[in-house]
C-alpha cells in the first residue's frame, strides 16, 4: 500500500479520541466508536460513508452516460484515500492546483493528472521531470495561456536538454476573468508559438467556467455556450493547422457547479479522436448550501432527480446558554466553512442520547469567531437546549472545511465509525 494511504493517526489530530493509542487509518473502523456516544471528541467533521458512494457512483455515470471521462480535482479533498476511491470509480485520472499537489495525487498511485493552473517555476518544472522520470507511464499536463509563460518553460528546458517535452492544454478564458486566451487569435497565436516549441507538446484545449455561475440557467447557459464556443473554434482551428502534437486530443471544463453545461462543447468532432473531461471536485461529498442550490439547477435541466447528496456534516457541543434565543457552539473558522455560506443546523442530539431531533426552519448560525459558533432561534427548542447537547451542522463549499481536518471518520447510518480518510493540504 502507499505509505499516503495508511499514514498513523494519533491524538494530535482533532477529533481524535484523547486516550486512544495511535492507530493507523485502515485499523480506525474496528475500533467500536460511535460518534453520538461521545466516543470522539468535538469539534467533529464526518463523511456519511454510504452517501459518499452514492456521490461517487453518481457523478462517474453523468460523465460516462455522456461519453465523457471524469478527472476529479484533488484540491476539494486533498485526500490520497479518496483519490483511490474516485480513480476506482473509474475517473480517467485526477486534477490538482499546484504541482505539490501533483506530487501527493502521484506518491498516492495516480497515473494521470492535469495541473489545472499556468506551471513556469523552475522548482516546479523539475519536480515533474523528476516524477516522469522515476515513473515513465505517469502523465502530468499542465496549462499554458502566454508567450511569456513558454519562454519560462523553454528557458528550463535549455537547462535540461535531454528532458521530455512537457504536455500542455491551452487555456481559453473570457474577459474580465481569470487565466486563460481571451480572443480567437490570441489563442491561435499562442498555440503555433507551442507546437514550434521542442519544450512542450500541445495536447489539447481548457477552460473553467464555474468563476460566473449563478444558478440561474438562462444566464449560465448564455455564458457557457459563449465559452464553449470559442473552446470549440481554437479547436478546430488548431485541428485545421495540424498544431496538436498528440494523436489523442483532450478537451476539459466542469467544475462543481454547472458541469452539465460544457457538456455539448466537449463533444467535438476532429480529424483525431478527441476525450473531453470534465473536472468537477466537490461532488465527493457535496454540501447543503451553494453546491445544493446549484444542483438544484442541474436537476432541472436534465430530469436527472436528486443527484449528489450532502455527505459531509460538523458535529459541535452546546457550550454556553447565555441569554434567551442564543446558544453559543464550541466550533468556529478554524472548522467549518464560512467563505460561500455559513454553517445550516441540521440536527441536535440531547446530551447523554443518540436521539437525533430535525432542528426548527428558524434555527440559523448567525456569526462565527475562531471557536465559537453563535446559534440563534426564536421558537421553544432553541430556549430547552442545555449545555452538552450537539448540533449537526451542514456546510456550504466543501473545499473550505476539508483543509481544517487532517483526517475524517467516515460514518454509517447509525453514526459507527466504519472507516477514515486523511487530508494533505
Amino acid at each position: 500500500m502507499f505509505p499516503l494511504l495508511d499514514p498513523l493517526i494519533d491524538h494530535t489530530f482533532k477529533g481524535f479520541p484523547h486516550s486512544s493509542v495511535p492507530l493507523h487509518l485502515t485499523h480506525i473502523g474496528t475500533q467500536g466508536w460511535n460518534v453520538l456516544n461521545g466516543d470522539l471528541p468535538l469539534p467533529l467533521a464526518v463523511i456519511k460513508r454510504d452517501v459518499m458512494q452514492h456521490n461517487l457512483a453518481w457523478m462517474q455515470d453523468f460523465a460516462a452516460s455522456r461519453g465523457l471521462g471524469l478527472a476529479p480535482h484533488g484540491k476539494t479533498s486533498m485526500s490520497p484515500r479518496l483519490f483511490r476511491r474516485q480513480l476506482d470509480a473509474g475517473a480517467w485520472g485526477m486534477t490538482f492546483a499546484t504541482v505539490t499537489q501533483a506530487g501527493i495525487g502521484v506518491a498516492a498511485g495516480t497515473q494521470a493528472c492535469l495541473i489545472a493552473n499556468q506551471v513556469f517555476a523552475e522548482v516546479d518544472l523539475t519536480a515533474i521531470n523528476t516524477m516522469k522520470q522515476t515513473n515513465p507511464e505517469l502523465r502530468v499536463i499542465f496549462l499554458v495561456d502566454s508567450v511569456a509563460q513558454l519562454g519560462l518553460i523553454e528557458d528550463w528546458r535549455q537547462q535540461h536538454p535531454v528532458a521530455p517535452a512537457f504536455e500542455v492544454l491551452l487555456e481559453v478564458g473570457v474577459s474580465g476573468g481569470r487565466t486563460g486566451c481571451r480572443t480567437l487569435a490570441q489563442a491561435l497565436n499562442l498555440a503555433e508559438w507551442l507546437h514550434e516549441s521542442a519544450a512542450v507538446h500541445l495536447v489539447g484545449i481548457e477552460c473553467y467556467e464555474g468563476l460566473a455561475a449563478s444558478g440561474q440557467s438562462a444566464e449560465d447557459e448564455s455564458y457557457v455556450s459563449h465559452l464553449m464556443e470559442l473552446v470549440q473554434a481554437v479547436a478546430r482551428a488548431c485541428d485545421a493547422q495540424d498544431l496538436f502534437d498528440t494523436d489523442e486530443v483532450l478537451l476539459t471544463a466542469g467544475g462543481s457547479a454547472i458541469f452539465d453545461l460544457v457538456v455539448p462543447g466537449l463533444k467535438l468532432q476532429l480529424n483525431r479522436p478527441v476525450t473531453g473531461l470534465l473536472r468537477s471536485g466537490c461532488y465527493v461529498t457535496h454540501d447543503q448550501g451553494s453546491y445544493q442550490r446549484m444542483m438544484s439547477a442541474v436537476a432541472q435541466r436534465t430530469g436527472c432527480g436528486a443527484g449528489l447528496e450532502a455527505a459531509l456534516e460538523v458535529w459541535a457541543s452546546v457550550q454556553s446558554c447565555p441569554e434567551p434565543g442564543l446558544a453559543i457552539l464550541a466550533v468556529g473558522k478554524r472548522d467549518v466553512s464560512y467563505d460561500v455560506d455559513l454553517p445550516t443546523p441540521l440536527l441536535v442530539c440531547p446530551r447523554g442520547t443518540r436521539e437525533l431531533q430535525a432542528v426548527p426552519a428558524d434555527w440559523r448560525i448567525t456569526k462565527l469567531n475562531d471557536q465559537h459558533a453563535y446559534l440563534q432561534g426564536d421558537g421553544p427548542l432553541l430556549q430547552a437546549l442545555q449545555v452538552g447537547d450537539r448540533v449537526c451542522l451542514g456546510i456550504s463549499h466543501p473545499c473550505t472545511t476539508f483543509d481544517k481536518w487532517r483526517w475524517m471518520p467516515l460514518v454509517d447510518v447509525d453514526y459507527n465509525v466504519v472507516d477514515a480518510v486523511a487530508t494533505f493540504f
